[in-house]
């Protein structure tokens, strides 16, 4: 286990190491986040809520929503292309180390670093700028802890999945960018999911998407009842759990066919 800690901290490190692109990142994301907010005040008008959510918790979701983006947000997919396509995966698999736990690991340093130098510094900018409700029941800031923590590891198998498709795709930049664009629009961070017709919430049911952004966005902003909060959390667990079945799988599969284009 200490190898892998190890990965996290030299990834924080790295990461610190560029951190201007990380300050400039908050001005970026804070433009984002206002661009939503006069879009959301407009849509909303004089109403005082829609689909049961109010203008200020909604304020609150965009908000919160494009913050912990910054958290569960990696590259190790387009990472894992990279080193398949240049043959340094060959190096890598003959490492005392599991490949595919070490780039979760990279993965968690980094985002341990954006959550400390990006998200909570930028919630803080925004709330001086936007108006915005924070819970002050510790309760609501425990379950969205572990929402937030199980969102990573869901968005991150997924990412495991798409960089793993190298091995037979060659590749699959294509894919990876139509994965970005799915994961926006399907995981709630553009629209609540609880917007979408009701034949989209059904299907939604059905995949792994809101356990990214939509489920911790809501517990924060209280528009979940401590009862949905909780089927939510277990929800993601569940995710968290079968997204490893389809990794080992074709994880077991891409070894056996492995092909080094370059080094």
């Amino acid at each position: 286990m200490d190898k892998y800690l190890e990965m996290i901290r030299i990834r924080f490190l790295m990461m610190l190491a560029y951190r201007t692109n990380y300050y400039t990142g908050i001005l970026i994301y804070s433009i984002n986040i206002g661009a939503y907010y006069f879009l959301w005040t407009a849509i909303y008008g004089g109403k005082s809520e829609i689909e049961g959510m109010s203008a200020l918790q909604m304020t609150t979701y965009v908000a919160v929503a494009w913050m912990a983006r910054a958290f569960y947000f990696n590259n190790i997919d387009r990472e894992m292309a990279m080193e398949i396509k240049e043959g340094k995966v060959a190096v890598e698999l003959i490492r005392p180390y599991s490949y595919l736990g070490m780039k979760t690991m990279q993965g968690l340093g980094e985002g341990i670093f954006r959550l400390f130098f990006f998200s909570l510094p930028g919630m803080l900018i925004v709330a001086l700028i936007f108006p915005m409700d924070f819970s002050g029941d510790p309760t609501t800031w425990g379950l969205f802890a572990v929402s937030i923590l199980l969102s990573f590891f869901i968005n991150t198998q997924i990412n495991l999945l798409t960089g793993i498709t190298t091995f037979f795709l060659y590749n699959n930049t294509g894919l990876i960018r139509a994965k970005r664009v799915i994961i926006e629009l399907f995981s709630g961070l553009l629209i609540p999911v609880s917007f979408f017709p009701v034949w989209g919430q059904e299907i939604m049911k059905y995949l792994p998407f809101q356990g990214i952004s939509y489920i911790p966005s809501m517990i924060f902003t209280d528009a979940f009842s401590f009862g949905q909060a909780m089927e939510g959390l277990m929800l993601q667990a569940f995710w968290t759990v079968v997204l490893v079945i389809p990794i080992q799988l074709l994880w077991m599969l891409a070894k056996k066919q492995l092909i080094i284009q370059g080094g």
